[in-house]
């Protein structure tokens, strides 16, 4: 093959994809991380607190809920194909979303398709937002989405951009996101 077939080739392949990612109603995908924190979920007369692993990248998601020693409670897995729960007795639990697979399986849902965006203080992309406040940094305080309530504080440090602690209300369920630590190519 010709030097000129090689780069018409590339040249092409890099059209394609290209007009790939700005398919009118597709959602850009939120910027990969893995972060270390500690959830505590109320609602319904039930609570469950755990310390989290999320690791989010193209591919999907892998959670990991674990007890204060260490010890897995569930592994989550999701990507396009749906999500995968498994307990400590190696038992699996499938579903084609996270938020019904943890519903059926943990008795709360877990809206993970937002959480990967607004864990990162930002909106989904797309879907409807009824209200929102900012700080004097631009920093997201509060979003109104998919019927979430979002409330964010930062970290007292200079310039942090990415939140500590995320408080999610929605129809008498609560969600503390707190976030220990992060990995992210958009993290300073």
């Amino acid at each position: 093959m010709s030097v000129v077939r090689i780069f018409a080739a590339l040249l092409l392949s890099g059209l394609l994809t290209a007009c790939v990612a700005v398919v009118p109603g597709s959602k850009p995908a939120a910027a990969d991380f893995d972060m270390l924190g500690r959830v505590l979920i109320s609602g319904e007369g039930r609570a469950f607190s755990s310390s989290l692993r999320w690791r989010h990248d193209a591919a999907g998601d892998e959670l990991w809920l674990m007890s204060p020693v260490g010890q897995t409670l569930a592994h989550i897995v999701a990507d396009t194909a749906g999500a995968v729960l498994t307990t400590p007795d190696q038992l699996e639990y499938r579903d084609h979303s996270v938020e019904s697979l943890t519903r059926r399986a943990l008795g709360w849902p877990l809206p993970l398709g937002g959480l990967r965006h607004w864990v990162q203080a930002a909106p989904v992309p797309g879907e409807n937002t009824t209200a929102s406040s900012r700080d004097d940094a631009g920093r997201l305080l509060l979003l109104e989405q998919a019927g979430w309530s979002i409330r964010y504080s930062y970290p007292d440090v200079p310039n942090a951009v990415l939140p500590r602690r995320l408080d999610l209300n929605r129809s008498g369920q609560q969600i503390r996101l707190v976030i220990d630590s992060w990995r992210s190519g958009d993290a300073p």
